[in-house]
């Protein structure tokens, strides 16, 4: 069960009904998450705002298929059932049943590699992972992927100490 409350958009207020109109009319949908988020605009706009920016940016320089294998990694490794669920959707909508023995580019595993190993513990990335990213990725492609990593992380975490229910399938 929930911990906090999801807001009742038609009871919003005037700020938090201009940051849900602004959300849909830049196409996106409103989930628990963000029903959640919207208690606080700044909250909302801090986690959810900026890391559609970054994931933008980062489709932009791997592809948006690399981009959600990076995210959906770092949620199965976060065990976080919002975004896992979430992400497991978005594959299976793409022909992806089972992404553990997916056939995956280099860089998209490479990619996968470097979301388990930064959610798993971000002081110990082995060095022959980083050095492989180097090898692979643009010093500014490895900054937005860690920076889009570390929204990830905070939207596995916020949704997991808040229990915010995952999506229904």
């Amino acid at each position: 069960m929930p911990r906090i409350s999801k807001i009742d958009p038609s009871a919003a207020g005037p700020e938090v009904r201009a940051a849900i109109d602004a959300h849909l009319a830049n196409g996106y949908r409103l989930t628990n998450e963000k029903l959640t988020l919207l208690h606080n605009v700044t909250a909302f706009n801090a986690l959810e705002a900026q890391s559609y920016a970054l994931d933008r940016e980062l489709q932009r320089l791997v592809g948006k298929r690399a981009a959600d294998f990076f995210e959906y990694a770092i949620s199965l490794e976060n065990d976080c059932l919002v975004c896992s669920v979430y992400f497991a959707k978005l594959l299976r909508e793409n022909g992806i049943e089972d992404f553990e023995n997916f056939s995956f580019t280099d860089e998209e595993r490479l990619l996968i590699d470097y979301g388990r190993a930064l959610a798993k513990d971000p002081k110990r990335i082995p060095d022959e992972l980083f050095e492989r990213l180097r090898a692979a990725f643009s010093e500014e492609t490895i900054v937005v992927a860690t920076a889009m990593g570390v929204f990830m992380i905070a939207n596995n975490v916020f949704n997991d100490a808040l229990q915010v229910e995952p999506e229904a399938q």
